[in-house]
């Protein structure tokens, strides 16, 4: 990358914070990509509060979506799309029940029955060879795709999250006391990872598939060894977020990784030194006002030098990331939930609480594309892998699944 001294990022500097700020600039040179071998086997519009209460109803004026799954009877609370045909969607809800279903046409393969709270998490292996689904009181299952059979069940403390190894038939989880566990699928050979405490928050296996960094309730961030099974970076103290940690995302290129805090800001963190480059301060007065607050969503670009944070007051930044600035703001009519960047284009797509799917373009700041037809809060999507379709699930008890081959009618 020809970026100059002065511009580029010194992982071993101190931590600065930076305010957002209305500074355009044009987009930095692309990062190489730095990949490496993985190591291991409404309410109605609220006036100026630009939020919409979460569980309010909202009511669209058309219905964007292709397919709606139905079969949930309470709010649809995880939605994945298997990685490798891109042809199967996993819902979990409210109602202790977990599908697997066609994208195609929304028809059932398989109910994951035996859960007795919420299911609150669910994913496909890499290989879409078996689905995890885990609820709220600890019980995590996984079911081999093909026979439809459960082949391994745990039951744990309370969950927090769930997450496949990218490359192996390894499945990790972090609980409400702290605690993590790791297990090898099917034969369930198991480690433990003891926490200090407090809630194990939120959680991703790093791209080497040797690591997996981890944000706690109390603001802390850990980068673990799995084999070891032992904590190798400990940020805490000044280094720390000063409330929970709430989203996590890891780059490409293996070092650094990104945290979201209801402390309303956004840290930067060398993997390998533990210090943070940089602190995000994503904060903007005129839009917080004296509303409640915090980072929801965080993720990096894997083609550009740029990340991404939403909050809950339903700003969307982009960031550069040599630069250290704030290059867009795009504001929402809602808080933002969750974030994904395209996997091959500077856009980031957004889902919020007014139950509306974005798709906004880093380079101008402008909203491309919407999709609409919940009638109450989104609370997960998923995009596949194909980047064909968009799978979201909703307060309003339903999936839906949107095609993005075909724009939206107001595009």
């Amino acid at each position: 990358m020809d970026t100059p001294p002065d511009e580029g990022i010194d992982l071993n500097e101190d931590i600065e914070v930076i305010e957002l700020d209305d500074q355009l600039q044009d987009v930095a040179d692309q990062l190489e990509d730095g990949l490496e071998d993985l190591g291991m086997e409404d309410d109605e519009d609220d006036g100026d509060d630009g939020e919409a209460a979460i569980g309010a109803q909202v009511r669209p004026d058309r219905d964007d979506a292709h397919i709606i799954f139905s079969k949930h009877t309470g709010p649809v609370y995880c939605v994945k799309i298997d990685p490798v045909t891109c042809s199967m969607g996993v819902s979990g809800g409210e109602d202790d029940k977990a599908f697997v279903w066609r994208l195609t046409d929304g028809e059932v393969l398989m109910q994951c029955s035996g859960h007795k709270d919420s299911v609150t998490c669910a994913a496909f292996s890499h290989d879409s060879i078996y689905v995890a689904t885990g609820d709220m009181a600890g019980m995590v299952k996984v079911w081999k795709i093909d026979t439809k059979q459960e082949v391994w069940s745990f039951e744990c403390s309370d969950l927090e999250w769930l997450e496949w190894h990218p490359e192996s038939h390894i499945l990790m989880v972090g609980t409400t006391e702290g605690d993590m566990w790791l297990w090898k699928i099917p034969g369930g050979s198991t480690k433990t990872f003891q926490g200090h405490g407090c809630a194990s928050n939120v959680g991703k296996i790093m791209p080497d598939g040797k690591r997996a960094c981890v944000g706690y309730e109390d603001g802390v961030v850990k980068i673990w060894d799995l084999k070891a099974a032992s904590a190798v970076q400990t940020m805490s103290g000044h280094e720390a977020h000063e409330a929970s940690v709430t989203s996590v995302d890891c780059h490409p290129d293996n070092v650094l990784v990104m945290t979201g805090s209801v402390d309303v800001t956004s840290k930067l963190i060398n993997s390998n030194t533990g210090k943070a480059v940089v602190t995000f301060n994503c904060k903007i007065p005129e839009v917080d006002k004296d509303q409640e607050n915090s980072v929801e969503a965080v993720g990096f670009s894997n083609i550009q030098p740029l990340a991404a944070t939403g909050t809950l007051t339903g700003v969307l930044c982009i960031w550069d990331i040599p630069k250290q600035v704030a290059r867009q703001q795009c504001k929402h009519e809602a808080g933002i939930v969750r974030l994904k960047w395209d996997s091959s284009l500077p856009l980031v797509y957004t889902c919020s609480l007014d139950g509306i799917v974005q798709l906004w373009d880093a380079r101008s700041g402008k909203s491309e594309a919407q999709w609409v037809g919940h009638q109450a809060e989104i609370l997960d999507f998923d995009i596949s892998r194909d980047g064909a379709h968009l799978v979201t699930g909703s307060g309003d008890q339903t999936a839906r699944l949107f095609s993005l081959q075909s724009p939206p009618p107001d595009r």
